[in-house]
């Protein structure tokens, strides 16, 4: 079943009725939506109240709820942990238990794949990447040679100009892109606890104070994705802000159609099978890890 995404971006009041979360705008119900098809609920405006009995029926069909904060720029993930998987506590120990080698042999395929995604990107708008190209084969195991931060100073000026400064606190087109990177870290996270494992055990990152660092290091070759997004945005738009055109584009990633093993499935579902794929791989070293490739 392909899982929804539902922005709710006014004041409303969310509550269960019948396994439906219903959204009420002055005691007048303005929508609804069976729990089961919910993947994401994004909870955008200040005077929203939802139930606590809406709030665990999404937790118990894995729905990852997420919260915006005054800028509409996610903040804050809620996602199950007790039920993600019936082999939940299995799982979480080969999480632990992975070698230091493996970690660095995924972590090289990660960033390889990301630089691949950042060339066709630039490649969608007619950008030479040969530069990048040559990062790609020079990755180590565990990118020792710190590839990755060496692609993306090429990258950014080829992909937005000379004057652009990524900015995580920025404004604009860095505010359009800190808002689609959330959605997607929310997406992967979800895919994660799906399939039983903890997102704040990272391969690669490893801030203690991160609880998604295994969110973050899967998502990094989806980046470019929302890249390309908003670089069209800003393409069609003088002044590109945070509204709600700019996160509709956005939002229909989630919904977009991939070519994953040579099948074209939605983005949601490939996430999952991405992740199957990641516990192959660290538990065999023949196993390439494989990502989605998007239409377009």
């Amino acid at each position: 079943m392909i899982k929804r995404t539902i922005d709710v971006s006014e004041a409303a009041y969310l509550r269960l009725k019948n396994q439906q979360l219903l959204i009420e705008r002055d005691s007048v119900v303005v929508g609804s939506v069976p729990i089961e098809d919910l993947g994401v609920l994004i909870l955008q405006h200040s005077a929203i109240v939802i139930t606590q009995a809406a709030i665990v029926a999404c937790q118990k069909n894995n729905v990852a709820v997420i919260f915006c904060d005054e800028r509409h720029l996610p903040y804050s993930l809620l996602l199950p942990l007790s039920e993600g998987h019936t082999l939940h506590n299995r799982i979480l120990q080969e999480q632990i238990s992975i070698s230091e080698p493996t970690r660095k042999r995924i972590w090289k395929r990660i960033v390889q794949e990301k630089i691949s995604q950042q060339i066709l990107t630039l490649e969608r708008f007619g950008v030479e990447s040969a530069v990048l190209k040559r990062m790609v084969q020079k990755v180590k195991t565990g990118d020792t040679g710190n590839h990755e931060a060496q692609a993306a100073q090429r990258y950014w000026p080829l992909l937005m100009g000379k004057k652009f400064r990524r900015d995580p606190n920025g404004d604009g087109i860095n505010s359009i892109l800190n808002y689609g990177y959330s959605i997607i870290r929310g997406l992967v996270a979800r895919a994660l606890v799906a399939g039983g494992l903890h997102p704040s055990i990272g391969i690669h990152h490893h801030n203690q104070y991160n609880s998604l660092a295994l969110a973050d290091d899967v998502m990094e070759p989806f980046r470019p994705w929302i890249d390309w997004k908003v670089r069209l945005l800003a393409e069609s738009q003088t002044h590109v802000q945070i509204d709600r055109d700019t996160k509709t584009e956005i939002l229909r990633l989630l919904d977009a159609t991939v070519l994953y093993n040579k099948k074209s499935i939605p983005f949601m579902v490939a996430s999952h099978r991405l992740i199957a794929d990641l516990k192959r791989a660290w538990n065999d070293n023949t196993k390439a890890l494989s990502y989605p490739q998007i239409k377009g």
